[in-house]
């Protein structure tokens, strides 16, 4: 590794899971810069790792060790988006950029000028502008995903964890969402961790591949 190299999130002698372990001996580091995609048959692990790093769930042997800000550093857009159905889509977006803002955070205070300009961005990148007044609970589950991805790049976060954020995505949507998260990752310097389910998609969009195989993480270089 390049001294130049910033270390995000490093896993040393992990073991995962719920009781029984999941995957053992995980040793690995995770690169600024990094987009990696985790592969594997569903219950094998997959979204369990990605809630270990995010801190939801212990190891049950080993350290996580996250080198991003406690404020605002760590994005993670769940299977189910995490979204408010009820509120608008620049609602949602907006709560992004509250993550790093101190009394701000509540939802019944306006964001600042700045935030508000950040939110409308992330918008008009994943091409969901035109929708910023909608309730969310009214859309294509291909738009809520899109509006989960600009909520998460409106944060600015230092790592990116995805479970399956792609799918519901046409291919030219597919091609927005990782232009606009590749950008966001090149401004922050940070990474992304992704669960995803097509093997063929996951080495178009990543530079890294974990599979999960036996119990044991595998990784694979893609480029």
């Amino acid at each position: 590794m390049s001294l130049l190299e910033e270390v995000l999130v490093h896993l040393h002698d992990v073991a995962i899971g719920y009781d029984v372990p999941l995957i053992e001996d995980i040793n690995i580091e995770v690169i600024a810069g990094d987009v990696i995609a985790v592969l594997g048959p569903s219950g094998i692990g997959k979204t369990t790792l990605l809630r270990t790093i995010a801190g939801l769930v212990r190891p049950l042997e080993g350290d996580v060790e996250l080198a991003v800000p406690s404020r605002g550093g760590l994005g993670y857009i769940p299977q189910r988006l995490g979204l408010i159905g009820n509120l608008t889509v620049r609602d949602n977006v907006e709560m992004g950029t509250r993550v790093s803002l101190s009394r701000w955070h509540l939802p019944f205070f306006p964001v600042p000028g700045k935030q508000r300009r950040i939110a409308e961005r992330a918008m008009e990148d994943l091409d969901i502008l035109t929708l910023a007044d909608q309730p969310v609970r009214i859309l294509s589950g291909g738009q809520q995903r899109r509006v989960a991805t600009a909520k998460t790049v409106a944060q600015r976060p230092k790592l990116v964890l995805a479970d399956e954020f792609l799918g519901e995505l046409d291919d030219d949507n597919v091609e927005i969402v990782m232009e606009t998260v590749r950008q966001a990752i090149d401004a922050q310097n940070s990474a992304m961790i992704m669960v995803e389910h097509h093997e063929e998609l996951a080495k178009e969009v990543a530079n890294r591949i974990w599979r999960i195989k036996d119990g044991r993480l595998i990784e694979e270089l893609v480029r």
